[in-house]
């Protein structure tokens, strides 16, 4: 039969969590989209035998995927946060069109289709990613702050922010407008790319089908590093010259109703979350970044 449908790449940074990536591997080498390829970062994991293990048990596993050249491979890369693992798997992907995802996240059947689908006219797109129930309540807070962060930035369908674990573009975008690596931390990169994007006029479409679950390992704990990292990564976009700032007033109120709705337990980690955030802030600003 002839392709009709664009080759399409799934590049995935990962570091240090085998098994969190073996769930994504599973769900994404069943796509169902013609001729998909994942490329996996593999960022210094401390054991990179354990990724390319994964690699090659997913493959063996599913069969390939559902597409008739669904492919796995492994990229190297040195340590330098997701920003630039991103950017090498970005370089080394063959698809016409690019998705983006996270090694702790299950992404639904259809989900590739249905981005590169939004992606046809040269837009990109970003679609609905939720917390996977099992992770617990720091993971919904924490994906709770996200989602209502980029709710609050549409507008006509249109994205102002998406998260990078659920987005595609072109690939001549993602070559022509790189993550800023200065971004060293798993914070600020995906605002700053967002920015950039709208910057230059490309659209980013929302696809609220598009599903992806989240299943990052929190607790308390975690939530509060995680949420200050986040701050930190608002001083630096919020530096960075061409801001575009979406966490105003709006936002705030937004975020109170989306908590409320929550339950007590999920919306009192969500004001720790804040507050860790407005720590981390304060703290990068003092070390003379903003």
């Amino acid at each position: 039969m002839p392709v009709t449908a664009p080759t399409v790449s799934v590049v995935v940074a990962t570091r240090d969590r085998p098994a969190s990536l073996e769930r994504c591997l599973t769900a994404l080498t069943w796509q169902y989209a013609t001729r998909l390829e994942v490329v996996v970062v593999d960022d210094g994991s401390i054991d990179a035998h354990a990724v390319r293990s994964v690699a090659t048990r997913t493959i063996e596993a599913s069969g390939c995927g559902a597409g008739p050249a669904s492919t796995v491979r492994i990229v190297d890369g040195d340590g330098r946060g997701p920003a630039a693992a991103r950017n090498l798997g970005v370089r080394a992907a063959e698809g016409e069109v690019i998705c983006f995802t996270d090694d702790d996240c299950v992404p639904g059947p259809l989900w590739a289709q249905r981005l590169v689908d939004a992606c046809v006219d040269g837009a990109a797109a970003a679609g609905t990613t939720v917390a996977d129930a099992a992770a617990g309540r720091a993971a919904a807070a924490s994906q709770l702050i996200t989602r209502t962060l980029q709710d609050a930035s549409l507008h006509g369908g249109l994205l102002g922010f998406a998260p990078t674990c659920n987005l595609a573009c072109h690939a001549d975008v993602a070559r022509a407008l790189p993550f800023d690596e200065r971004f060293p931390l798993a914070a600020g990169e995906d605002r700053d790319w967002c920015a950039r994007l709208g910057a230059a006029g490309i659209p980013l479409r929302f696809v609220p089908d598009a599903i992806v679950e989240h299943r990052p390992e929190l607790g308390f704990a975690g939530l509060v590093h995680q949420q200050s990292r986040y701050g930190r990564g608002a001083v630096a976009f919020r530096s960075a010259e061409g801001e575009r700032r979406l966490s105003g007033r709006a936002f705030y109120e937004r975020l109170a109703r989306e908590a409320a709705k929550a339950g007590p337990a999920v919306a009192a980690l969500v004001v720790v979350a804040q507050v860790a955030g407005a720590a981390g802030a304060a703290r990068e600003l003092a070390g003379g970044r903003g």
